[in-house]
């Protein structure tokens, strides 16, 4: 896991400049500006970021709990590789998972969107959403961090 925390702070670094530029928001196309960012390439990191993503990602799914726990931590740690990795072309348990390790990110509500918008995308390309995600939640935590539920607790109302 240091060899991997080496990586993912190495990365966070060559991201943050990116990730905490002021955005203008008097240019009337500035939602659309960050929509079509893609800080990776920006950076010169999509092959190295998404390599570290999955690694944390597999170790999240595989590992005990101190090792998720470990995981969540490095997210809220590195804010910039948190707020800029991602798995283009990712299926929907591998998303959940992410969206899980992420464990809220900075802000509860846009998680809850983004699973929404998740979901939603699924069930119309026919995914049983159900069980993966309460087979996601089994791995989340239960910490409620910001008022609105766990994650585990965030997934499972989803899954009805």
């Amino acid at each position: 896991m240091a060899e991997l925390e080496e990586t993912v702070a190495r990365l966070d670094l060559r991201l943050e400049p990116i990730a905490k530029r002021p955005i203008d928001l008097s240019d009337p196309a500035w939602q659309e500006k960050l929509r079509a960012a893609e800080p990776l390439d920006e950076a010169g990191i999509r092959a190295e970021a998404e390599e570290a993503l999955r690694a944390l990602l597999d170790r999240y799914e595989h590992g005990d709990d101190e090792t998720r726990t470990a995981v969540r931590a490095m997210f809220d740690r590195y804010s910039s590789f948190c707020w800029a990795a991602h798995l283009p072309g990712a299926d929907f348990r591998t998303r959940l998972l992410h969206l899980s390790a992420r464990d809220h990110g900075r802000d509860t509500r846009d998680e809850i969107l983004a699973l929404n918008d998740l979901c939603t995308e699924a069930r119309a390309a026919g995914v049983d959403i159900g069980p993966l995600l309460r087979e996601v939640a089994d791995l989340s935590s239960t910490v409620d961090k910001y008022g609105m539920g766990s994650m585990r607790d965030i997934l499972l109302r989803c899954a009805g």
